[in-house]
């Protein structure tokens, strides 16, 4: 059982790892997904981070199987899940494991989402409905990348999880946020010298909006945005290369002013495959 009374930045640890696979609803697998967590947790993993949509019924099971780690979704979008769901399923899994699930929100991207309209107002007025449900502001995190949205991640919530994003964005949130509230961007790793996984991966992020305009607020041009991404554009969202390149990039996001760094291991394999070797590898690399 978490230490509720320990800070949040101490509890959630310098890394985590980021899965789709894990949150699968396959019953089937439910043993070696709940096997994988157990060995995420003894490798020294902090979190778990559940990509794709994901609710405290994804969180509940990698909880009941493991003893510290916390899990976060990544992201909960608020437009496919009503406030009131939300925080009756936080409440549930709060009240057995207390301390370890953190409800990640994100308002997702136009493309993707009918009726998208005024996203900033949308968010504050979930966690208005999560303030009157009494999930309280200490176990969510937003996945901002706007200014504005990074503000509120520090003023309604426990800090941000942004998606996506450069050592530069990771230095400017850390401004706006200030020390206090959590910050844990997610990393995109490929365990490989060749940048062409990197660049097969990124190709599909380039068509929503929310992540492009991220971009060329950071500097970088619509060439960049073409192609897959430009070479400068995978190296600056990317740990790619050898052992020693890719924990140097790893760091840099921590000396840029993370305090969690949300790993996302890609592979070659099949998507629902769990990447347990690269984890461990990952897990040695950092000590």
């Amino acid at each position: 059982m978490s230490d509720t009374t320990v800070p949040l930045k101490q509890r959630v640890g310098r890394y985590g790892a980021w899965s789709v696979e894990l949150r699968s609803e396959d019953p089937a697998r439910r043993a070696e997904l709940d096997e994988a967590a157990t060995e995420l947790e003894e490798l020294g993993y902090g979190a778990i981070w559940l990509g794709n949509n994901s609710t405290a019924d994804h969180a509940a099971p990698l909880l009941g199987a493991t003893r510290r780690i916390l899990v976060g979704t990544s992201v909960l979008n608020i437009w496919q899940q009503e406030a009131a769901t939300t925080a009756a399923g936080f409440a549930e899994v709060a009240s057995t494991h207390p301390g370890r699930y953190l409800v990640g929100l994100g308002v997702s991207h136009g493309p993707l989402v009918k009726d998208y309209s005024r996203p900033y107002a949308a968010m504050t007025g979930y966690l208005d409905e999560l303030d009157e449900a009494g999930v309280a502001a200490d176990s969510r995190v937003l996945a901002a990348l706007g200014p504005k949205m990074l503000k509120l991640s520090g003023e309604r919530a426990a800090g941000a999880i942004p998606y996506l994003v450069t050592p530069e964005h990771t230095a400017q949130a850390r401004e706006i946020l200030g020390e206090g509230p959590l910050l844990a961007p997610e990393l995109k790793v490929v365990l490989e010298t060749d940048p062409a996984r990197a660049r097969d991966a990124l190709a599909m992020y380039l068509t929503l909006p929310n992540y492009t305009n991220n971009f060329l607020r950071h500097g970088f041009t619509e060439a960049d945005l073409t192609e897959g991404g430009s070479d400068r554009l995978i190296d600056a969202v990317f740990a790619w290369g050898d052992e020693d390149r890719i924990r140097d990039r790893i760091d840099t996001f921590h000396k840029a002013g993370g305090d969690h760094v949300a790993l996302q291991v890609l592979t070659g394999t099949h998507r629902g495959d769990l990447p347990r070797e690269e984890w461990r590898r990952l897990a040695s690399l950092l000590g």
